[in-house]
């Protein structure tokens, strides 16, 4: 995903002069050839994370369309107060693009990892956010986010599937009864491991913000109000959406991710964590089957 959202960066900086992007340090290298092509659109603060926000956010209301990038730990965690004040109250758009997502980098220890980026975004409205669960699907995420003056955070991640799926809101992929599995972004082909011979329908999203409601209802009024919500990132991020969605009806939710009652303190790869947060797909096929009694 990484390398699909820098070539095509370039693309869009060769095309449209009213795009900027602002780096701290991290994919610097990557884009040196746009930068020597575009000096004053090509931005290298350095590893100064709060600085890398607010320069976005002044571009921004100076009429140019900034993009945003670095790792989550330090695009969202470190420079928050920027994310909140420079371009939210300050009501202005840009694209915020992190790789790394919650552990793709694990040898690197705590400082690189980031669970809690989505529900940090989440607390302030009027932002879109895309997971990509594919290369293909961070492209045309990419392309769709810079026109206009919204608010975005596309956060891209090592981990992929298979396949891209390129719908609008849920995508429904599997048709059961006995419950309604959401997998967003890059959990997906895990997911449809996991639910292998069970009835459930799985729905998919690489977009999760705006929430797509009227999709879950369709589901769950289709299957049962039994739901089970897989994402990336902190357990339980978009259990009050779902609640939301579904405060007419009756239903119940059990939300797997990032554990949230202890932090993993070891290092180790990436599947390693899976395991650890049960997030590989045994561990989710032993929860979806314990939550639904099959």
């Amino acid at each position: 995903m990484r390398e699909t959202f820098l070539k095509t960066t370039e693309e869009i900086l060769d095309a449209d002069p009213d795009v900027a992007v602002v780096l701290a340090d991290i994919s610097a290298a990557q884009l040196a050839g746009a930068a020597r092509r575009h000096p004053d659109r090509v931005i290298n603060v350095g590893i100064r994370e709060q600085l890398l926000v607010s320069t976005g956010a002044g571009l921004a209301l100076a009429g140019l369309r900034p993009i945003v990038h670095t790792f989550p730990s330090f695009l969202v965690e470190r420079a928050f107060e920027q994310i909140k004040l420079d371009f939210s109250h300050q009501e202005v758009g840009g694209v915020l693009v992190s790789y790394g997502a919650s552990y793709d980098m694990s040898m690197a220890g705590r400082t690189h990892q980031s669970p809690g980026d989505v529900a940090l975004i989440d607390s302030l409205p009027g932002w879109t956010v895309h997971v990509p669960g594919h290369a293909a699907e961070a492209r045309r995420l990419l392309l769709e986010s810079v026109p206009g003056d919204g608010r975005v955070y596309l956060r891209l991640s090592a981990q992929a599937n298979a396949s891209p799926h390129l719908g609008v809101g849920f995508t429904r992929l599997r048709f059961g009864s006995a419950g309604v599995v959401v997998a967003v972004g890059p959990v997906l082909d895990r997911v449809l491991r996991a639910c292998a011979g069970l009835d459930v329908t799985v729905l998919y999203a690489s977009t999760i913000r705006p929430f797509d409601s009227a999709g879950l209802r369709s589901a769950v009024l289709s299957a049962s109000g039994s739901v089970v919500l897989v994402e990336p990132y902190s357990a339980g991020t978009s259990a009050y959406w779902v609640s939301e969605a579904l405060s007419d009806l009756p239903h119940r939710l059990r939300s797997l991710g990032v554990r949230r009652d202890a932090e993993v303190r070891t290092y180790g790869e990436i599947g390693d964590h899976d395991l650890a947060h049960g997030l590989d797909a045994g561990s989710l096929r032993l929860s979806i089957r314990d939550f639904l009694g099959e």
